[in-house]
């Protein structure tokens, strides 16, 4: 199971991410997504977890606990192709003359 956590701490780490969730089960997994230019973390990432119900413990246990300072928010990713939108329109109709 995929999860999104958000609100990290800019100062952890991958490592330290997934010591944490490895506590509740097999982590396969850990991405903190940085910033392009400066390589800085944005403050949220992914941790995969080996099975639903890891993914599920994670979940109930370590949503809305703090971490270095911070209250994180764990839940379940949304793969990218079912989020939604992509209409780069600004939903206005197609005119063809």
């Amino acid at each position: 199971m995929n999860l999104y956590v958000s609100n990290l701490p800019y100062s952890i780490s991958e490592e330290e991410l997934e010591a944490v969730f490895s506590e509740l089960g097999v982590v396969t997994s850990t991405k903190i997504i940085t910033d392009r230019e400066t390589r800085r973390s944005r403050g949220f990432g992914f941790v995969e977890m080996e099975s639903e119900e890891d993914g599920e413990a994670a979940i109930e246990e370590l949503n809305g606990v703090e971490l270095k300072g911070r209250e994180i928010q764990v839940k379940k990713a949304i793969p990218r192709e079912d989020r939604g939108g992509g209409n780069f329109g600004g939903g206005r109709p197609s005119r063809d003359y």
